[in-house]
């Protein structure tokens, strides 16, 4: 027997956008039905940020143990429990599970069906015995780890983030294919885990980020021992007796590394392949579906947010895009994204953090017309308290002051970003960050410097000097 279901919205997908939306829809009042094929909550809760950040907190614990001695404690060399690992990574998830549950959505009046959906028309959507037609639709498949044509591959064990977290003993070497956030985050976990770690990237590793910045965190990576290959091209991988093997080019040069693990993270690619986008009317290509400013697709009834629409893959760019959603949807309003003062993090060590234009996107757009304010975290007293002194911030503004973008590696850095980005979409000028009053001893006083440098030129001129002077021989 076929179910006909007609609500306002069908979502497609329960990860992080698709559920911000069936959450907030529904507590608005609208009927929502949500097809989820897989494990509620989506790559973010299962595969990717929740079990990383785990990953990362018990890797940072263990480096903390390791270099204790610099503040007057025996250092010693932790001994890692692997399973105990797995368990506080699955432990933290099973923590935040119920809150994407099944029963707590349907708790909220959401018809959640647990069947993939496809499209059988522009209107129309099947996910099992049922069919759903819907007002509109917000497609919210996410993506999945894409895996590089590289020969040999389809015979050689591999591990992604969908699996890399099942794992109970540690890796002996640990090969990490593709430099980006995600592969060098985890590099550096798994280094500080107690695994032999390579990292090889076709071009630079975190290549897409200000090279000034990147450097900090490279610095960093290879003294806890992680061998860097940048500039390489992998000509075979293969399975071997007691593990794998990556053969490489360099400037010409062949390599051959052997490992026990393979970790692929070599970007990310749109789930759309069970969608059946074309008898619905939309557009896609290999990076995602095609979408407006409003999010719209080519199809006006449809919807695509988060991984899948391609551009920006972050979890908080999902819920972003649900917000525009609902007012698009349930209150007829235009509204359009707008990424100008877009915050991210990478989960390094040291983090980094970036809002706004960088360096480069200053450059093109205003050619002289900026100014470039850094401060090194080296000369803030709480870095130094605390032995966290690598790093720097880079802000960027007009000459005039307006603040156009901030890039950061530090401790916190990710903590540190808010306000920039707070700044940024007030467009708000230097001198608001420059005149708060920062507590001392805090690595926010970071920000409050490099703001001040701003200022530094004019202040301690030979003109201001005139001036002091002129008035300090007047009368009281």
């Amino acid at each position: 027997m076929v179910d006909i279901l007609k609500p306002d919205i069908c979502v497609i997908g329960g990860g992080s956008g698709g559920l911000f939306v069936a959450a907030g829809a529904s507590q608005m009042g609208a009927e929502v039905v949500l097809l989820e094929r897989g494990k509620m909550g989506g790559d973010c809760l299962n595969y990717g940020c929740v079990p990383s950040k785990a990953a990362v907190a018990a890797a940072h614990t263990a480096h903390v143990v390791r270099g204790s001695d610099k503040f007057g404690i025996k250092a010693v060399e932790p001994t890692v429990d692997f399973q105990g690992v797995h368990d506080h990574i699955h432990g933290i998830i099973a923590a935040i599970a119920p809150f994407d549950s099944v029963e707590r959505f349907e708790g909220l009046g959401v018809t959640v069906i647990q069947e993939e959906g496809h499209f059988t028309g522009p209107r129309e959507v099947t996910a099992g015995n049922t069919i759903i037609q819907a007002q509109k639709f917000v497609i919210s498949t996410g993506s999945s780890a894409g895996v590089p044509p590289i020969p040999g591959i389809d015979a050689t064990p591999y591990l992604t983030n969908e699996n890399i977290f099942d794992l109970t003993k540690a890796p002996d070497h640990l090969i990490v294919v593709g430099g980006g956030p995600i592969g060098s985050g985890l590099a550096q976990a798994y280094r500080r885990l107690g695994a032999n770690v390579t990292l090889l990237e076709l071009g630079s590793v975190l290549g897409k980020i200000d090279p000034e910045i990147t450097e900090v965190v490279k610095r960093r990576m290879i003294k806890e021992g992680i061998d860097i290959r940048e500039g390489i091209k992998i000509t075979k991988v293969s399975k071997e007796r007691e593990g794998i093997s990556v053969r490489l080019e360099t400037d010409g040069k062949e390599d051959v590394i052997g490992g026990s693990h393979l970790l692929i993270t070599a970007g990310r690619s749109p789930n759309l392949d069970a969608l059946d986008l074309e008898k619905a009317g939309i557009k896609y290509d290999r990076r995602g579906i095609n979408i407006d400013a409003r999010l719209r697709t080519s199809n006006k009834r449809v919807f695509a947010i988060g991984d899948v629409a391609g551009g920006l893959q972050f979890t908080h760019a999902a819920s972003y895009h649900a917000g525009i959603i609902i007012r698009n949807i349930l209150f007829k309003l235009p509204a359009k994204v707008h990424y100008d003062a877009f915050p991210w993090v990478t989960y390094t060590d040291p983090e980094i953090a970036h809002v706004g234009q960088t360096e480069l996107q200053a450059k093109e757009k205003l050619s002289n017309d900026m100014r470039i304010l850094r401060f090194a975290f080296a000369e803030n007293d709480r870095a130094q308290a605390e032995r966290e002194t690598d790093g720097m911030i880079k802000v960027i503004t007009n000459k005039k002051g307006r603040i156009l973008g901030c890039s950061m590696a530090g401790s916190k850095a990710g903590e540190l970003i808010l306000p920039w980005a707070l700044a940024i979409s007030q467009n708000m000028k230097i001198g608001a960050m420059a005149g708060i009053v920062a507590p001392y001893p805090t690595l926010s006083e970071v920000s409050k410097r490099a703001a001040g440098s701003f200022f530094t030129p004019s202040l301690f001129s030979e003109r201001t000097k005139k001036i002091v002077r002129f008035l300090l021989r007047l009368p009281f």
